[in-house]
């Protein structure tokens, strides 16, 4: 998570998320669409073997579009976020079981799900790399025997290669907002600001490279067998949009 961020423009806060997922967050992503969550999905059933009836986590579920994906394959799904405005889209939309809570304190009994999933970058929040160790425990914690965990971040190297320092978006109501882009010094967050008439605030991600992931997985007991590049089983390279990476736990 950030050391600072503006949740308005005059209340600093440390956990920026806290405040970003709302209809602001809507306004700003209007093209998160169902389409993108159908091709994640359907590369998870495939690598997995998911079966319907299956019981499936999705940590960080946001809207519900990955959790609807997953109903209409015939999962049992239960889909956990901190933002009460997503879940409440999310609601309206997906029979799914809903949880509001944090992903580093995650009310689902030990050992009862067949898969988990963290999708769409819903990951690196966090002021502290102890932090983001913890989400993984509480995340890996809820795998029975032989299930699967499945993550699905930003590939560093393309974000890096490719980041975008400033550009004017139009929000999904035709307000225009701007953002600029950077590393912090370290190099080890990407930093997005996005200023519009009504709002300015701060996005903050730790950038984990696939190595480093993967060791973490593999501390808690996650052996990753499948790497991908992207939502079409693309093979994972620098220039990959994206680093998927899925495993099981011990059975």
């Amino acid at each position: 998570m950030p050391t600072t961020g503006l949740a308005t423009r005059d209340r600093p806060v440390t956990e920026w998320f806290r405040d970003s997922f709302g209809e602001d967050y809507l306004r700003l992503y209007p093209h998160r669409n169902d389409e993108e969550a159908e091709r994640i999905t359907a590369l998870i059933v495939r690598t997995v073997g998911l079966e319907p009836g299956w019981r499936v986590l999705d940590v960080a579920c946001g809207a519900g579009r990955h959790a609807r994906a997953f109903r209409r394959v015939g999962a049992e799904c239960v889909g956990l976020d901190l933002s009460a405005v997503l879940l409440r889209v999310a609601q309206a939309t997906t029979d799914a079981w809903l949880v509001r809570a944090d992903m580093r304190r995650i009310p689902v009994r030990p050992c009862s799900m067949h898969l988990v999933v963290n999708l769409f970058t819903s990951f690196g929040y966090f002021e502290r790399d102890e932090e983001h160790a913890l989400a993984l425990t509480e995340m890996t914690a809820a795998l029975r025997p032989g299930g699967w965990f499945v993550i699905d971040f930003l590939n560093p190297a393309a974000v890096r290669a490719g980041l975008v320092p400033r550009e004017t978006v139009a929000l999904g109501d035709g307000e225009p907002a701007h953002v600029t882009r950077s590393m912090s010094p370290d190099g080890r967050h990407v930093i997005k600001t996005i200023d519009s008439a009504s709002r300015s605030y701060v996005e903050r991600v730790r950038l984990f490279r696939p190595d480093e992931m993967t060791a973490m997985l593999e501390a808690r007991g996650i052996a990753v067998s499948h790497r991908f590049g992207d939502y079409d089983a693309g093979r994972p390279s620098d220039a990959s949009p994206r680093s998927i990476l899925m495993g099981r736990s011990p059975a």
